[in-house]
């Protein structure tokens, strides 16, 4: 298979020749050619179904954050858009992500759990926080020595008068522990006042049952699927991922090593040369979309069907039936505000 230097060849050269013999309106771009060849030959290895799902945030292109990087509800369209042409009942998800909202991770696997009967989760680099919730909610995590997973403690969002301000939930706790004791000496009240008054109403209380609702999924989903055999194990492996004070950092790498002595089901990628070559190659070929447009979130499958987010747009296409030849496109679907802007247009 291509390294990435050999598939930006490959994809130049889909380019040239797009430009020699101008394919006819609606058909697939040279990105989105090269991005199914390589969907395709994963799933004729495997005889799964594959199902990307990603951002561009290893990218780090200015000015992006939140919702767009992030694994969000609105994301569950893209993925009932992915799974509508699938007869498999065995996925592989490729997963690349900084995470999101631990709800949507929640919402989106149990919707996957009702159209497949056994999940692998693919990390090619990096799936963390929410994405990492996600893969521990599989059958299985395939994983290679350059890859990682996350700790999942809550992460909240506080309004300060300085502007928003992100920090992890026990983080939160500890510093409001620290701030009960110092102020014990009414000398310090004043040093400690302009923090606490970003103590929102709620805030603490949200900050434990955010964790307690994080921990509660991930154990749930272990005891269902890779430790069904050991319900106490995936409490235990559920509080691991979730302990703040062991990790010190949301961003800390989780190795597959530290997967593997957690007794998870994790595979090497290396275990598999093939394998390990196709999975990279559908990742080079994503990263090459996001860093040629302006595509910032990607779901799609080895048929081709795809929903991309492009910085504020939706658009949905179905791929070509043979691999490297034009197909149709559908048209990218308008939300209401556009639909009336179209609207009156066209009555002027």
């Amino acid at each position: 298979m291509p390294t990435w230097g050999e598939q930006l060849k490959e994809l130049r050269a889909l380019k040239e020749d797009a430009v020699a013999n101008p394919p006819p309106p609606g058909a697939p771009s040279p990105n989105d050619i090269l991005r199914r060849r390589y969907l395709k030959k994963l799933h004729e290895h495997t005889g799964r179904a594959v199902i990307f799902y990603g951002t561009c945030w290893l990218e780090n292109k200015p000015g992006l954050g939140g919702d767009p990087l992030s694994v969000t509800l609105g994301d569950k369209q893209g993925f009932m858009e992915a799974v509508s042409n699938i007869s498999e009942r065995q996925l592989d998800l490729i997963l690349t992500s900084p995470g999101g909202s631990p709800e949507a991770a929640e919402s989106i696997m149990n919707y996957l759990r009702s159209r497949f009967d056994h999940i692998r989760a693919v990390v090619p680099v990096a799936a963390m926080s929410a994405a990492t919730m996600m893969a521990l909610a599989c059958d299985e995590i395939l994983m290679g020595t350059h890859s990682q997973l996350g700790p999942i403690d809550p992460q909240l969002t506080v309004l300060t008068p300085e502007g928003p301000r992100s920090s992890p939930g026990q983080a939160i706790l500890d510093q409001f522990e620290m701030a009960k004791n110092e102020c014990q000496d009414p000398r310090n009240i004043g040093a400690w006042l302009p923090l606490l008054r970003s103590l929102l109403p709620g805030l603490i209380a949200q900050c434990i049952h955010s964790r307690q609702q994080a921990e509660r999924f991930v154990e749930e989903q272990l005891a269902s699927h890779m430790l069904s055999d050991d319900t106490e194990k995936a409490a235990a492996v559920a509080a691991w991922f979730a302990d703040f004070t062991r990790f010190k950092s949301h961003s800390r790498p989780v190795t597959i090593d530290d997967v593997v002595d957690q007794g998870l089901a994790v595979a090497r990628l290396e275990d598999d040369q093939e394998l390990q070559d196709l999975v990279l190659s559908v990742h080079h070929a994503v990263r090459h979309t996001f860093n040629d447009t302006g595509t910032t979130k990607l779901i799609e499958n080895h048929h081709g069907r795809a929903y991309l987010e492009m910085q504020g747009q939706v658009i949905v296409g179905q791929g070509p039936a043979q691999l490297g030849q034009p197909g149709p496109t559908d048209q990218p679907k308008l939300n209401r505000q556009q639909r009336r802007q179209a609207q009156r247009k066209g009555k002027q």
